[in-house]
């Protein structure tokens, strides 16, 4: 091939001199251009290491970024069926404890979820999910504040069974009965003292005596009990009550206590 190539440059019209020129020309540029060469190569070799790398990172291959939006669209689709699944059974169970409006509202924004862009629908499936948290919330407090209110109520209903207890104790209804001589009828200590005498001797002033012989009720002894049921439908366990007929009915039949009394000693009844 060399030998060619000499007998090609001495047959060729163009000056020795020229020919040796265009060669180094060409030797040097070449020279020139292998770096630069090299350097775009390996350019690019870097270029695909990061790409792969990118796509190792991401957890999946080149062949799997084209079906990147579909696995997104339906992890979206799935959350928002049970998002809008929990919030009507949310809406359903606490409803008639609260105000379920603003859930119901998000409800219906997110039953067409599948007409939703991704960006909307990750916004309706956290509003809803909100406004479901939100109603939650506000029945428990119902609930909480029905509870708090039924315990005050009992601790009520306990402390009035007790102060009617204490009440009824012969002491405090022999208070009670003083009072309410002085104050409405005008009797003094004079009177009370028959009076205290007379219901001792009927009934030593218990409010759940009865003669077992002829069924006379309570403090005063009412015949039939029931007559006491004028002055209060507690009159079998409230000792006021019993007060408040008998007074009524000595000062109807013998003006005061004492006139009571006087009877009661004659003919042992009154």
């Amino acid at each position: 091939m060399l030998s060619s190539l000499l007998t090609s440059v001495k047959n060729s019209p163009v000056p020795l001199s020229r020919v040796i020129s265009g060669a180094a020309a060409v030797i040097i540029g070449a020279s020139l251009l292998a770096p630069s060469i090299a350097q775009a190569q390996q350019q690019e070799q870097h270029s695909e290491q990061v790409t792969r790398q990118l796509s190792q990172a991401n957890g999946m291959q080149h062949e799997q970024l084209s079906v990147y939006d579909s696995i997104v669209r339906d992890r979206l689709q799935s959350e928002a069926e049970t998002t809008l699944s929990g919030a009507q059974a949310t809406v359903a169970a606490y409803q008639s404890k609260a105000d379920a409006s603003a859930a119901k509202t998000a409800i219906a924004g997110l039953s067409n979820f599948t007409r939703l862009d991704d960006s909307k629908l990750r916004s309706s499936i956290d509003a809803t999910q909100a406004a479901s948290d939100k109603l939650a919330a506000a029945a428990a407090e119902a609930d909480r504040r029905a509870a708090a209110a039924a315990a005050a109520a009992a601790a009520a209903a306990q402390a009035a069974a007790a102060a009617q207890q204490n009440a009824n104790t012969p002491d405090a209804a022999k208070a009670t009965a003083a009072a309410i001589a002085s104050s409405q009828y005008g009797w003094g200590s004079d009177q009370f003292q028959c009076l205290q005498q007379l219901w001792q001797r009927e009934s030593q002033w218990n409010y759940q005596a009865m003669n077992p012989g002829s069924g006379a009720t309570g403090i005063p002894q009412a015949l039939p009990g029931s007559k006491m049921a004028a002055f209060g439908t507690d009159w079998a366990t409230n000792a006021t009550t019993q007060i408040k007929w008998g007074l009524d009915y000595i000062a109807r039949g013998y003006g005061t206590p004492c006139g009571a009394w006087g009877h009661s000693e004659s003919y042992n009844w009154y």
